[in-house]
């Protein structure tokens, strides 16, 4: 029974030693984080984001934030930690060493009288003549009759001064650190021992197994669903206009699940009548346009309404029954968006293009989601593409108040910006007639609002001019300042109840054929991965054109300071098509702000292949004498991809078209795997994808 009980505070200790190594290390780290975790405000100061009520942190908030799955666990750990030291600590108490001194009460050396004199003593307390007690008795034979025993005979005595114990030198033990019921058990407790054996090593994984299939092979790594993937790649076309894109958008298979009440219906009539003006029908066939909106899926129906009415800010006037589907559609509406740009910058075509116009109209409905604004509000203004959109999405601004600031022709955000501190204040308080506490909710929009640079160059291998099917690496550098002094931030969002996260989308496209060569997203959350990415990319670039140590180090040491001052880098590699003149142009687009979009224009002239061998080759800048130059500038007028909320007319919605069929779903998807897997043997072919953030090209 000594050895099991030896055997049982073996397995205890040794359970408690793995966990103090793994745990002790991982508490320090987290406490040091904590400890060391800059404590500054990410979101938006002004009152309308503070009384939005998403950012304030109640006591229920506090406790939520602390007690994750992370920081109970961790606690949880440690209490069974102290259970295990506890449980140690008794188990020693019980397990003692035969101490024949210590059990008569004497010193260590002490002579035979004075044993005989303890042992008398005892005798009398503990002897059963003398104490009835069976727990007297027991102590009397185990303990105090084998210490007199064994301090009384010479043998004895000798062997407990030399060796430690009265029969000598004792010898080694090994005890094996497993719990006790799994040392002893009979025929009948075999047989639970087994099969709870077999349920935890091989039943519980299996169905947790099982669990996990089940459930990834509906959802795809970003929890959006293979059916919407599949649906939106259906109903995607080159051709889309940007005010066309909600039809495609409130087709997913997860507002298709969103329940249908009869209660809902009256509602669903009172939020249309609300929302009519922005529904995109035709005026001249309002009856019938109204009637063929009505017979679509009354889930549709209700998600559409439910996005115009946050778009046109009535969401405040929705019945309490409506609020639940309502915050399921604005908390889908980010994944769903996302993956909407993907699938429109997906090659479609044999050199492996994207499509433009609808990448751009899915990126300008996302920043409309996020500043709950009408999509109408961006129809073209005198002097501004965006119309007043971007002004409607600073605080305590209206309609109105636009048009109050019109005659000081400030036409944008950014001119609005670019006015002194006075001249400002003046404007918002006495032109627009805004309070002093209503124009520092202003100010504090402005000092947010993101102000990006593009800076895109070329990079070869040492040959000169771009022959067909070069491998042209392109190295572009996107700064992001804003008047605070901030880089990651969350934007200004009062009207959207959940965080939201900045995310930017560099597109390289040839406007003139409506293709994207180049896709990539771009964050500015994570420093510490984009310098790591950052650098990386730079010494293989370098080490691939030859560069000596130094110069390596030099040029990863500029690209980090670089990315430390609120730049990230984008470096990836595609080969040049046939022999022409291209003018591209590199849009950077961002999902949350309006009017924050940067363009810049990049000519290439591909030459007549005359060498062998496909390698990267040299690029240099197109020039007006048919050199290769690259030219950067901004383009604010005149592009070919505007908002076109109101140049909607020639476009006819085909019902046939957009009906939903499985065969051709499923089709569709597997189209979807194929151009994925032919896009990735073509970049192992091609090179290497870098991006400062570590998001995979599309």
């Amino acid at each position: 029974m000594a050895a099991l009980e030896d055997n049982s505070i073996l397995f205890a200790i040794f359970i408690l030693t793995i966990m103090a190594l793994l745990l002790v290390p991982y508490t320090v780290i987290r406490l040091c984080m904590a400890f060391t975790k800059k404590r500054k405000d990410l979101h938006c100061q002004c009152s309308q984001c503070l009384c939005s009520g998403k950012y304030r942190k109640s006591i229920f908030r506090r406790i939520s934030i602390f007690l994750t799955c992370g920081n109970v666990t961790l606690m949880l750990l440690w209490v069974m930690m102290a259970v295990l030291v506890h449980y140690i600590n008794n188990i020693s108490r019980q397990i003692q060493p035969f101490e024949p001194f210590d059990i008569l009460g004497l010193e260590p050396g002490a002579s035979d009288s004075a044993v005989k004199k303890a042992y008398r003593r005892l005798s009398i307390q503990y002897h059963p003549d003398k104490n009835p007690d069976p727990e007297a008795h027991k102590y009397f034979v185990e303990f105090i009759s084998k210490a007199y025993q064994a301090l009384t005979d010479p043998i004895s005595r000798e062997n407990f001064e030399k060796h430690g114990h009265p029969d000598g030198r004792q010898g080694f033990q090994i005890g094996i650190a497993l719990p006790v019921f799994l040392l002893t058990f009979d025929g009948g407790s075999g047989g639970f021992l087994l099969l709870g054996i077999v349920g935890i090593c091989i039943l519980l994984p299996l169905i947790g197994a099982v669990i996990y299939l089940s459930r990834s092979s509906k959802y795809t790594g970003n929890f959006v669903m293979h059916e919407t993937l599949s649906t939106y790649y259906y109903l995607m076309k080159p051709s889309l206009a940007p005010s066309k894109v909600m039809d495609v958008f409130v087709k997913a298979a997860e507002f298709m699940k969103m329940p249908i009440r009869r209660s809902d219906d009256e509602l669903l009539h009172k939020l249309f009548m609300a929302v009519r003006s922005e529904l995109n029908m035709d005026l001249k066939n309002i009856k019938s346009e109204q009637t063929k909106f009505w017979k679509q899926h009354p889930s549709l129906v209700k998600t559409e309404l439910l996005i115009h009415a946050h778009l046109a800010r009535e969401s405040a006037s929705l019945h309490p029954t409506l609020q639940s589907d309502f915050k399921l559609m604005l908390e889908l509406a980010p994944r769903l968006l996302e993956e909407l740009v993907k699938i429109a910058v997906m090659p479609r075509n044999p050199h492996g293009h994207g499509w433009l116009r609808p990448a751009v109209g899915v990126l300008e409905l996302s920043q409309c989601m996020t500043q709950a604004v009408p999509l109408s509000a961006r129809k073209a203004i005198t002097g501004n593409s965006e119309g007043i959109a971007q002004f409607l999405q600073l605080p305590h601004f209206t309609e109105t108040t636009v048009k109050k600031i019109a005659p000081k022709k400030v036409r944008s955000v950014q001119e609005l910006q670019a006015l002194n501190a006075e001249e400002r204040v003046k404007l918002l308080t006495e032109i627009a007639e805004l309070s002093v506490p209503e124009s520092r909710d202003v100010e504090f929009v402005l000092d947010m609002i993101p102000d990006i640079k593009l800076d895109i160059s070329c990079e070869t291998e040492g040959e000169e001019g771009i022959q067909e099917g070069d491998i042209v690496t392109l190295v572009a550098w996107i700064t992001l300042r804003r008047r605070n002094g901030m880089v990651h931030a969350l934007p200004h969002a009062p009207r959207y109840p959940f965080h939201k996260e900045e995310n930017f989308w560099l597109l390289l496209a040839d406007s003139s054929t409506n293709e994207v060569w180049i896709s990539q997203k771009v964050t500015f959350t994570n420093e510490a991965a984009a310098i790591s990415a950052a650098s990386e990319a730079i010494r293989e670039t370098k080490e691939s054109l030859g560069a000596s140590f130094k110069e390596i180090d030099v040029a990863a040491r500029e690209g980090v300071k670089k990315v430390k001052g609120g730049s990230r880098l984008v470096l990836t590699k595609f080969r040049a098509p046939k022999e022409g003149s291209y003018n591209l142009t590199s849009h950077c687009l961002c999902d949350s702000w309006i009017g924050c979009d940067v363009k810049s224009a990049l000519k290439l002239k591909i030459l007549k292949r005359t060498r062998a061998g496909t390698r990267g080759q040299a690029v240099e800048e197109v020039a007006a004498d048919d050199s290769i130059e690259e030219e950067e500038e901004d383009i604010q007028e005149n592009d070919d991809y505007e908002s076109e909320y109101s140049d909607d007319e020639g476009e006819e919605d085909d019902d046939e078209d957009n009906k939903l069929k499985t065969r051709k779903a499923s089709y569709f998807y597997s189209v979807i795997q194929i151009n994925a897997f032919a896009k990735e043997e073509e970049e192992e072919k091609g090179g290497r994808f870098f991006n400062g953030v570590g998001d995979d090209q599309t």
